[in-house]
């Protein structure tokens, strides 16, 4: 572990080459991996084709690597595909502080995903939910029928669910059948959905009612995953700040909303990088965020005597096999980076690193504010678009980074009129 710390410390001012380096050396990633990862070799449009339709080209987003994680002891490297400016360097700045004065711990309750047979006008809710109960191992064991490939590696169908859902627009009411199943290390929504649909027409018959929709759930929560911080011996005014900025959150879903992006911030970039579907998890962990009827912040952060304490507690269904990992050249090396092999582990990593973004921001905007740092960052940004060419960014970077320290803000019109002043610079004579 102390070589990886050593061998990140000032990882971002590396050059590219050296980074390339040093995460081959930490991560174990062959040549071939490290030509994926620094794009010397393109990846096929035979991938592409087999993932969507109608292929034009690639849209490109920059993977970046944050550093100065140990989460459950384990000193990781976490990539991270993302176009926004600060996440990365949030991420690592704040990992580093709870490296230094906390811990990070993490754990999962349950790993079951869900299906939904849904009978959308039922006439006979007792006789239904009677023989539904009645045929549950029956239909189980046609369930499971469908999937030999899962349930020989351990997985399948366990539970079968039932649930009475009052019509919002007539009187009446659904029945919805849950399926819950154990998915091993995929994502599971293939699998589920072929499950559903093949049970269609045999509770059809055994009910008599029609079956509407078939299809999986995104809201989990049967599979959840918590991650906790702790921070000792915190500044009590900057804890302080961040309780209550969580209890803002917890007040007004307009704030809430930016806080859960926030938290956001850090499991996006990392299902992006490992061909993870982070809409649905985003849509899932929204939903279970709103499951109170009121919608709240998916983490909390309270003093506890002179220690700061957060923890969230989202729904992460997520697969390190099958679909996009295991086709996308680029997804298979983030996850030997992570170093995981388990979907459940996958999971916990991206709730922790989602909290210690949540608490980044949170530390932000209860000092400095969160434009400051955003900004310094965002001064390269700006340069390059200025119309700054390679060798002229990190001047037009400095001399920005020096104007926002006395105006305080800094924009595209400013950068511009520093970058002239730079060009005019470079074209006077030398007077020695």
């Amino acid at each position: 572990m102390e070589i990886q710390r050593q061998l990140t410390e000032g990882f971002h001012r590396l050059s590219r080459a050296e980074r390339l380096r040093r995460v081959q050396s930490l991560c174990e990633l062959t040549d071939q991996d490290l030509a994926v990862l620094s794009g010397d070799r393109p990846m096929s449009f035979d991938i592409a084709e087999h993932l969507i339709e109608n292929v034009l080209g690639y849209f490109s987003m920059p993977m970046g690597v944050a550093t100065n994680f140990t989460i459950d002891g384990r000193d990781l490297l976490i990539p991270m595909a993302v176009e926004e400016t600060s996440i990365i360097a949030a991420a690592s700045a704040t990992a580093k502080w709870i490296r230094r004065e906390g811990s990070i711990r993490t754990y999962s309750k349950g790993n079951l995903i869900i299906g939904q047979v849904q009978l959308p006008q039922v006439r006979d809710i007792s006789f239904a939910r009677r023989v539904l109960h009645e045929k549950r191992e029956l239909l189980m064991g046609l369930a499971n029928a469908c999937v030999p490939g899962l349930v020989n590696r351990g997985g399948g169908v366990r539970d079968i669910a039932i649930r009475e859902v009052p019509r919002p627009s007539e009187d009446g009411t659904m029945l919805v059948i849950h399926i819950l199943c154990d998915p091993c290390d995929a994502m599971g929504a293939n699998l589920i959905n072929q499950v559903c649909e093949a049970l269609k027409p045999r509770i059809e018959e055994l009910t008599r009612e029609r079956v509407g929709l078939c299809i999986l759930s995104n809201l989990v929560d049967t599979k959840l995953t918590v991650a906790e911080v702790v921070l000792r011996d915190v500044d009590p005014v900057l804890g302080r700040g961040i309780e209550e900025a969580t209890l803002f959150a917890k007040a007004d879903p307009y704030r809430a909303s930016t806080h859960n992006k926030g938290v956001l911030n850090g499991i996006d970039p990392i299902l992006i990088a490992t061909g993870n579907d982070w809409r649905a998890v985003e849509a899932g962990i929204h939903a279970y965020a709103a499951r109170s009827g009121k919608y709240q912040p998916i983490t909390d952060w309270k003093m506890e005597g002179p220690d700061l304490v957060g923890r969230i507690e989202v729904p992460l269904a997520v697969g390190t096999a099958g679909g996009v990992t295991r086709i996308h050249p680029m997804a298979r090396v983030a996850l030997k980076m992570l170093k995981v092999t388990q979907a459940e582990e996958l999971a916990r990593i991206c709730a922790a690193v989602g909290l210690v973004q949540n608490l980044g921001a949170l530390k932000a905007l209860s000092t400095v504010g969160i434009v400051k740092g955003h900004m310094q960052l965002h001064a390269a940004n700006l340069a390059i678009a200025a119309g700054a060419e390679i060798h002229e960014v990190a001047e037009v970077r400095d001399q920005l980074a020096k104007v926002l320290l006395v105006e305080k803000s800094i924009n595209l019109s400013r950068a511009r009129e520093i970058l002239e002043a730079v060009r005019v610079a470079a074209q006077s004579p030398t007077v020695i």
